[in-house]
């Protein structure tokens, strides 16, 4: 966040110098320039909205069941194992094998334990995973 603020504010900055230096009104630079503050503004102003209704939490995470923050294995219809950390949906890349909380496969891990096993609405069908670890 504080990287988005010195980005802002570097951006202020370079708004006026433009400004100040073309008086004849606003040229393509200086439009360009408050449309990349307008997104840097919003970036700012969702994390601080996320931060805002967040809790910390502290201590060892409870590995009994899936919760936000824990890292699950599972296998894919007794066919494939996948590794998955839950994570929140400003953390979610599921490139990088983190699944929001708020994802159908999130959605449906979230309170199990290890062998249970659970079916997830797909657009290929319903797909069937069984929990083999929760770390």
């Amino acid at each position: 966040m504080n990287e988005l603020k010195d980005k802002r504010d570097t951006l202020v900055t370079r708004i006026e110098e433009v400004t100040q230096t073309d008086e004849s009104g606003e040229d393509g630079l200086t439009t360009q320039l408050k449309e990349e503050l307008e997104l840097i503004s919003n970036k700012i102003d969702v994390l601080e909205e996320a931060l805002e209704g967040s809790e910390i939490i502290s201590g060892a995470i409870n590995t009994n069941h899936v919760n936000i923050g824990c890292k699950v294995k599972i296998k894919l219809s007794n066919i494939k194992e996948l590794e998955f950390n839950i994570v929140s949906e400003l953390e979610a890349d599921p490139a990088n094998n983190k699944i929001s909380d708020q994802s159908p496969l999130g959605q449906a891990l979230l309170g199990k334990k290890i062998n249970d096993e659970i079916m997830v609405d797909a657009p290929a069908g319903k797909i069937t995973y069984k929990i083999l670890a929760i770390n």
